[in-house]
């Protein structure tokens, strides 16, 4: 083992004895990974936000066969007539507010919500991390911001912060494991409503967000409350929430799924990039490894260089690579909205660890066949290589 391991400073100084190849090799890899990184961030991040599990219990209930919340008006008082469904544990009316409605990268998001139903809606699963609630509760112009969208807009608390026609106050920062709770802003309902109606509240919400008792029957529930609304003036269109997400995000679910295959092409480029960097570095080491061999190098030990040679490419430019492509996520929060749903571009850590695995990985496949050649090589035939 002792042996095998003191190959390693060989091994490097003849990457860096043809410095342009290398560093061509390892850009290469670097970009390649990057790419691969940043699809697996899409990926993750659409997962997170459509894949629903046996906890989920919300419902959205919105206007039937309307899309954009610009076009889902439904009367508030439709909250009652909820409420009284059975299996329904709460329902809060919702005002959605977006600066645009088609797919995007930079849409802000407005969300009013009555003020009593404000801890309900944001749950355990969040936390004002800056400003307080206090604040929220007695300005009208109030907002609680959640932090991904504050990172992405560079507003802090105590700023004003303008977008799709209304000018809000930051009261609160906010930090969620729901998706949702990141990318949007929640002032008080009836301060939403009248800036986008101009003079009244008129009562119209875009949709309520429903609770049920029993996670197993959010079906079941759905049914029943579109079936109350089956014969009004605005009847309603009824999904559990990881379900409308996937409705209003599915061309970008097209997006995502073509996006992978250059993913994967990607990784075709850089085990072809190895392949040809190691390949081109055999054919000037002919003599190298003939004088090696004389010096006591077996043929596993020099397979073993090579081997060695391929996965230092791929670990360097993976691991570039793919910091690089976290390191921009986790700075640039990128969020993708449409419909006024959002779907985060996902910043974790752990695909940085991934993306350098599978450079490693494919830096050794790589070096197989060219390892195999370097390990068969007679003595005599490389000293005779000019």
């Amino acid at each position: 083992m002792s042996r095998i391991l003191s190959t390693f400073p060989t091994v490097w100084r003849q990457i860096v004895r043809a410095p342009l190849r290398s560093g061509l090799t390892v850009a290469g890899i670097a970009m390649a990974i990057f790419l691969f990184t940043s699809v697996e961030a899409m990926r993750s991040g659409v997962h997170e936000a459509t894949s629903a599990s046996a906890e989920d219990a919300t419902l959205i209930v919105y206007r039937e066969n309307r899309f954009c919340p610009f076009s889902s008006k439904l009367p508030q008082y439709y909250g009652d007539r909820i409420e009284r469904v059975e299996g329904v544990s709460s329902v809060v009316p919702m005002q959605i507010l977006v600066s645009n409605c088609r797919a995007s990268l930079d849409v802000v998001t407005f969300r009013g919500i009555p003020a009593d139903d404000v801890e309900r809606t944001l749950s355990d699963a969040a936390q004002i991390v800056d400003g307080d609630m206090d604040t929220w509760q007695k300005r009208g112009d109030a907002a609680l911001v959640g932090e991904s969208m504050a990172v992405r807009r560079g507003v802090k608390v105590g700023d004003r912060f303008s977008a799709a026609g209304i000018t809000v106050y930051i009261a609160g920062i906010v930090a969620s494991d729901r998706l949702q709770d990141r990318n949007v802003a929640y002032v008080k309902l009836p301060f939403i409503q009248e800036a986008m109606y101009r003079g009244g509240t008129g009562g119209i919400v875009t949709q309520f967000i429903v609770t049920v008792d029993d996670p197993t029957s959010l079906d079941t529930v759905a049914a029943s409350i579109d079936a109350e609304f089956a014969r009004d003036e605005h009847p309603t269109s009824t999904w559990p929430e990881k379900a409308f997400t996937g409705r209003a995000a599915r061309d970008v679910l097209e997006l995502v799924n073509f996006a992978s295959w250059v993913g994967w092409g990607s990784l075709a480029m850089v085990l072809a990039l190895i392949g040809n960097a190691i390949v081109l570095a055999m054919r000037d080491r002919i003599r190298d490894h003939a004088v090696l061999q004389t010096l006591g190098f077996t043929g596993g030990l020099l397979a073993w260089m090579v081997l060695m040679e391929g996965a230092i490419l791929g670990l360097l430019g993976g691991a570039v690579g793919a910091i690089a492509s976290v390191a921009l996520m986790m700075v640039g929060r990128f969020n993708l909205t449409m419909e006024g749903v959002n779907i985060e571009v996902a910043h974790d850590p752990r695909l940085a660890f991934v993306g350098a695995g599978i450079a490693l990985g494919l830096g050794l496949l790589a070096g197989v066949v060219p390892a195999l050649r370097a390990a068969r090589a007679e003595i005599s035939e490389g000293l005779r290589a000019v």
